[in-house]
């Protein structure tokens, strides 16, 4: 293409470019301000997951200091876990329990110290009581025992599990098995 040599169509071109120019830049406002100025920099938001039931949260670390190598069941009754161990390595756990309190009426006090596991029944009821047990893990004088049962509620003075993990707790646990409670 020929250069023009009019001086009158150089600045005809040069006020054309800036007009393009000028229309160019105007446009590109116009299309940063129709787009929320969110989507050019946010990041894709992530599914918020629903809230977990309170059974199922995750417990504290259990105190395994206070729970001898030789027990095969652990119960912190004050941070209200249970754990399943082997070698004092924990298998199972922790898990949310509710035991008995001294203070809560109708219930006693979980005894507390080492004990064995004397007999199991899967389908016990309360002969004091007439309440279900089920995948009941005796170990204490008194029909106290590791049993499915309320979460909420202080026991008659045995530690409740969830049915899921009392089910755990009745295959793992043999007669003879320690039970560390503290």
């Amino acid at each position: 293409m020929a250069p023009l040599r009019s001086t009158s169509s150089g600045l005809q071109r040069q006020a054309c470019w800036t007009t393009l120019a000028a229309l160019a830049l105007v446009a590109g406002w116009a299309v940063l301000e129709a787009a929320p100025a969110e989507t050019a920099a946010a990041p894709a938001p992530r599914p918020v997951p629903p809230p977990m039931p309170l059974s199922s949260v995750a417990a504290p670390a259990p105190r395994t200091e206070l729970c001898p190598d030789t027990a095969r069941a652990c119960v912190d009754e004050e941070r209200r876990v249970s754990w399943l161990q082997h070698d004092g390595e924990i298998t199972h756990g922790p898990v949310p329990v509710m035991p008995g309190a001294a203070d809560a009426p109708d219930s006693v006090a979980t005894p507390r110290g080492v004990f064995r596991v004397e007999w199991k029944d899967a389908e016990h009821t309360s002969a004091e009581f007439g309440d279900p047990m089920n995948h009941s893990v005796f170990f204490a004088p008194g029909g106290i025992a590791l049993h499915e049962g309320s979460l909420d509620a202080p026991s008659h003075g045995c530690v409740h599990l969830s049915a899921r993990d009392a089910a755990l707790f009745y295959d793992a646990l043999p007669v003879g098995a320690e039970i560390a409670v503290f």
